[in-house]
């Protein structure tokens, strides 16, 4: 473990740290250390599962003053399950300390989340539109914010997340502090010097461009759209799968859900339109292991840590590379081992080798065959003798 890293914090930092069963700090965690606690703009790159969270949450820790009442620290996320997600890390985080948290995301009873507002939190997450809601209704106090986060960066900046967002960071003084972290490059990352008024520092780490690390395995079948659904089913077979399957669109994905409960596959659902209840539900009982799919849309998913996780099925082919990367990001995280499945039809396929070539991947054409994934090459030799 490298002293240097560690000795930036408070005891109880330190000891939380020691707990987890962290050694040594990963790359973005040290690049970005001393520019965040020198109080610098800094938009960061870094593959999924390197840690990013980690990375901003302490040092933001390290400058909170628990003696100050204020809101010190907002932290913006694009989905309900990544505040929550973030929020838990947060909890963990300042357990043994005096300072106060709260989430805020849509959906949520509104007067229930007034009533937090009461505690005082000092650190704060939520999702764009609520948090701005509560701005409205000057209900939060951004002028005395110190640092403004925009976790998945890249996707805060589209088109739905964009006017939001920049009204919020609007909303503080110009001394604050805005950090952006983001797995894939920003498309036009002149528009956070636009929103700050100033050039922020770039910090890029890790692969180009590279979903994960050589923990993951990356492979495709070759297939048709009608057949997808009884690969699917041979995959739910296999032995310990715990799979995260992407589907384009919510039609869809209720159409595969009810063929793959009719043949008494166990899946679960996680889509934007579900309570946060009702997704609160989905994403524990694949963590728990109670279900061995779940189903997902690209906006519900974005960003999301389950641990153990050890499949990603792209079902519905990636529209780009950052989605191809982001999705397949979910697992071989930290480390850990992964595999990628992608279902293409040979035009897809063509689309999957570019991908490839660009992030430096070996992506390999399979079967299933007995119950694995078999490589076709050798699967044609048994069939000749």
């Amino acid at each position: 473990m490298k002293k240097s890293f560690l000795s930036n914090f408070n005891t109880n930092t330190q000891t939380i740290w020691k707990q987890s069963g962290f050694t040594n700090p990963t790359e973005v965690q040290e690049s970005v250390l001393n520019p965040i606690l020198a109080g610098n703009d800094i938009i960061a790159k870094s593959p999924t599962g390197t840690g990013k969270t980690v990375a901003y949450l302490l040092p933001l820790i390290e400058r909170i003053k628990e003696e100050d009442g204020a809101i010190q620290t907002v932290i913006l996320a694009p989905s309900r399950e990544l505040v929550m997600q973030i929020y838990q890390e947060v909890q963990k985080w300042t357990q043994g300390t005096k300072i106060r948290t709260a989430s805020f995301v849509g959906g949520a009873n509104i007067k229930r989340q007034l009533e937090k507002l009461k505690t005082r939190p000092q650190i704060v997450v939520g999702s764009p539109g609520r948090i701005l809601e509560l701005i409205k209704l000057k209900k939060l106090k951004m002028h005395e914010v110190k640092s403004i986060v925009l976790d998945e960066g890249d996707q805060l900046l589209n088109e739905e997340h964009l006017n939001t967002v920049r009204t919020v960071v609007k909303s503080t003084l110009n001394d604050r502090q805005l950090l952006l972290f983001s797995a894939t490059s920003l498309k036009e990352p002149e528009q956070i010097k636009a929103m700050i008024g100033r050039a922020p520092e770039f910090i890029s780490v890790g692969q180009a461009q590279s979903p994960t690390d050589h923990q993951t395995d990356h492979l495709y079948l070759l297939c048709e759209p009608r057949d997808r659904a009884k690969l699917l089913q041979k995959i739910a077979a296999m032995k310990n799968v715990k799979a995260l399957v992407f589907v384009r669109d919510r039609g869809n994905m209720n159409v595969l859900y009810e063929k793959l409960k009719y043949e008494k596959v166990s899946v679960n659902l996680l889509h934007s339109d579900l309570s946060k209840r009702e997704r609160e539900q989905a994403l524990t009982s694949l963590r728990k292991g109670e279900v061995t799919l779940l189903l997902a849309t690209d906006i519900a998913a974005r960003g999301l840590d389950i641990k153990g996780l050890t499949h990603v099925i792209h079902f519905d082919f990636p529209k780009d590379l950052d989605q191809y990367i982001h999705r397949s990001g979910r697992t071989g995280r930290m480390g850990k081992k992964g595999t990628v499945v992608s279902f293409v039809t040979p035009r897809e396929e063509r689309e999957l080798k570019k991908f490839a070539k660009q992030l430096q991947l070996s992506i390999k054409l399979m079967r299933i065959y007995k119950g694995n994934f078999v490589s076709t090459i050798k699967h044609n030799r048994k069939e000749k003798r």
